[in-house]
């Protein structure tokens, strides 16, 4: 049976009411042993019989036509296989929640490094000495490998938005801010490269690969092959990190299964890290133009933000930059606006809070300076900035303990004793600042679908094709179900990332947790009214506890009340009319203190601290871990993460971990993580929202307003390397 319920009101708590007590706990994740053993096999270590490997061939220019290549010598060398040059391979990754292929075909190429071939041998060693051996011939046309140079402009009408009198509200303002500011490109470098391993069994598809959305992933799979989503399987049970790059298809799935079906054998190919830099999504530079106007006492009159980002020819995707501007802070008079420019360069796409994570650090920095102008503490400034109702659409706020969470910041981090003068706190040849800044990312859910199975044997099976990127899915979704049928969490066996299982949100967006943990607690609820029934009492005074079902005078052990030996229920939760009665997001604030040395102006953050509302909290240790790694990213989008592109052919340069230089223990203090307690009844039947993306939304700018601080050295340009620090010390 399955059991839909759409969000059109709020929802009572029935969580609550359980008296399990597992919901919330800091749990180990249970799939942590067999992580950390080497038991769990990610789609590169599949091994199956007769398996043939890949390796995908890439163009060498920036723009042009292929016009040929030396298949025949390729294929003449030992133990290739076959050579396949074929139209339906992907130019680029698909879009999260795409749905369907992205551009196709080898032919015409629009940036260096786009896939063109693929080399199938007997092992990988001869494989690569076969794509190796690859020679192309091209009709090379000029590229526009530099964004700031291109000549191709778009205006989104999505990002358009002029509201008040936004002119006259700057000229007549107290107090301006007018500034640019920059943001280096991102890589998501997922720990898991993208592989995928193929196998055709009577006309179906079987897909091992490294996946975060998998209903869509398989939409967009059979779409570039040509064939019915129902002869495509895809299992995805382990992925070894995420962040976006795995949100759609990429183009080694659509190699190995075109390969795979030619060959009559399962074959692999699995991204190098230099290749997964080029053929996976990436976050796009961009260029911010921050107005603020406030009067005396800084209350808001007027915020604009413009912004300039770029992608491939054809992409609808463009960074949504100003998304929180939009909501986080009040002023009448509004103007938003954004330039998508196309560019050779490799596919940009969503990484890790699109939107959110680079607009957000513009906007916090200038607030910041906002604050400095005005002479008012940036605490203050914000909490005087919260507007009522949504400041463009009216519509009231859902949940919302913004003030809350800097108010407990301040407080635990010791704000009072921050020096607003400039440069005026040392230790030896370190220059000592405090800084921060907001956090804030929308809320989303989505369609999910779970089924939810009482056995007799005392086992609960969760079964849904929700992925686990590393965020604790498996261990979330049973502590759900431990909660809602009175079990253990060792009695609770979750089955994730296959197609063949309920179709669910998959990981992407923040929203993963909240839509497949209500389509769970959806399956859970009706279980329990039928236990109910069975046990003659109303849903809402039965008891389940340890196995037991109690109520209407009677304890019966749930095995003994399970028809056939099992009872079953699908439960399928959809978005609905609170998504659009409400503004939904979470929000934070980010507090840190930053050492700059004197003499070699490197930047070193010596503590941080973060406060974080986002509903009900399903794990305390997954959320801690989540807020963690993106405050961490924060760090690195500060301080160290740039993508470097070619001048000339506009190719990464810096394609490996080597040279991206991701924050490393060194890099990262302790890093103290608070999470309020909260509940959000408008965003789902569970009361959660997303945490997964809250904590890198806002984290750099804490630290290049620290950096400001600290030195009066105020950083524009993300990242503050040592090169834009160093000049502005003085002597």
């Amino acid at each position: 049976m399955s059991t839909k319920f759409k969000m059109d009101a709020p929802c009572p708590r029935l969580l609550d009411q359980m008296a399990q007590g597992v919901i919330h706990l800091p749990l180990d994740r249970v799939e942590g042993p067999v992580k950390v053993t080497g038991r769990a096999t990610y789609a590169a270590e599949r091994a199956l019989p007769d398996q043939a490997e890949g390796v995908l061939v890439r163009a060498t220019i920036a723009q042009g036509r292929v016009i040929g290549m030396n298949n025949d010598a390729v294929h003449a060398l030992p133990g290739v296989l076959g050579v396949f040059a074929d139209e339906r391979f992907l130019r680029n990754p698909a879009q999260g929640g795409a749905g369907k292929a992205p551009v196709q075909g080898v032919t015409d190429v629009f940036y260096h490094g786009q896939p063109v071939a693929l080399v199938v041998a007997e092992n990988l060693e001869q494989a690569r000495h076969a794509a190796a051996s690859f020679r192309l011939h091209y009709d090379e046309v000029a590229a526009q490998v530099d964004p700031d140079a291109a000549t191709t402009i778009e205006r989104p009408d999505a990002h358009k938005l002029e509201q008040g009198d936004f002119d006259h509200a700057m000229a007549q303002a107290h107090a301006t801010v007018d500034q640019i500011y920059t943001t280096a490109p991102h890589h998501a470098a997922a720990m898991e490269l993208h592989a995928s391993v193929a196998e055709w069994t009577d006309g179906c598809l079987t897909l091992h690969g490294a996946f975060q959305m998998l209903k869509y992933n398989r939409a967009e799979l059979a779409d570039a092959l040509g064939i019915a989503p129902e002869q495509v399987r895809i299992l995805s049970p382990y992925v070894g990190g995420g962040v976006g790059s795995k949100l759609g298809i990429s183009p080694e799935a659509v190699a190995a299964a075109i390969a795979a079906r030619a060959l009559g054998r399962p074959v692999r190919v699995m991204m190098t890290r230099k290749q997964a830099f080029t053929m996976t999504t990436h976050r796009t530079a961009t260029r911010q133009r921050l107005r603020l106007a406030a009067d005396a006492q800084g209350h808001l009159s007027a915020i604009g933000h413009e912004d300039r980002v770029y992608n491939l020819p054809g992409e609808s995707f463009s960074e949504p930059t100003a998304q929180s501007t939009h909501f986080l802070y009040s002023g009448a008079n509004r103007r938003m606006a954004q330039q998508l420019v196309r560019v050779n360069r490799p596919c940009a796409g969503s990484v890790r809070a699109p939107g959110e994570a680079v607009g957000m650090l513009a906007l916090e920095a200038a607030m910041d300076e906002l604050a400095q102008t005005l002479g008012i503490d940036p605490v203050e400034l914000r909490k005087r900035n919260i507007p009522e109702r949504h400041p463009e659409t009216g519509i009231p706020f859902s949940a919302r303990r913004f003030a809350a969470c800097m108010d407990k910041g301040a407080r635990l981090f010791g704000w009072g004793t921050r020096n607003p003068a400039t440069g005026k706190r040392s230790e030896g040849e370190w220059l000592i600042g405090l800084g921060m800044a907001a956090a804030a990312r929308v809320n989303m859910v989505s369609a999910s679908r779970a089924r939810v199975t009482l056995r007799s044997d005392g086992i609960a099976l969760v079964e849904t094709d929700m992925t686990d990127i590393g965020t604790g899915t498996y261990t979330i979704l049973g502590q759900i179900a431990a909660e809602m049928l009175g079990l253990p969490l060792a009695q609770v066996e979750v089955r994730l990332g296959d197609t063949d299982l309920p179709p669910s949100a998959g990981s992407g967006g923040s929203h993963g947790a909240s839509s497949a943990g209500s389509s769970v607690f959806l399956a859970c609820e009706t279980l329990r009214a039928r236990l109910a029934e069975r046990l003659g009492c109303a849903p809402e005074d039965l008891t389940l506890k340890d196995g037991v079902a109690i109520g209407a005078n009677h304890r019966v052990p749930l095995k003994e009340m399970l028809p056939d030996g099992l009872m079953s229920e699908e439960g399928h939760f959809e978005p609905g009319a609170t998504s659009k009665q409400t503004s939904q997001a979470s929000y934070g604030a980010f507090f840190a203190e930053v050492g700059v040395n004197r003499i070699t102006g490197e930047a070193r953050v010596r503590r941080m601290l973060g406060t974080f509302a986002a509903g009900r909290i399903l794990n305390e240790k997954t959320a801690r871990s989540q807020c963690q790694g993106g405050m961490i990213w924060g760090i690195g989008a500060a301080l160290t993460e740039e993508m470097m592109f070619d001048p000339c052919d506009g190719h990464p340069v810096n394609n490996d971990l080597a040279e991206y230089h991701l924050p490393v223990n060194r890099d990262c203090p302790q890093i103290k993580v608070h999470l309020l307690e909260d509940r959000d009844d408008m965003a789902c039947p569970i009361q959660s929202k997303g945490i997964g993306e809250l904590g890198i939304s806002g984290a750099g700018a804490a630290v290049l307003n620290a950096i400001h601080n600290a030195t009066g050295i105020r950083i524009r340009s993300y990242p503050a390397t040592l090169d834009k620090i160093l000049p502005h010390l003085p002597d």
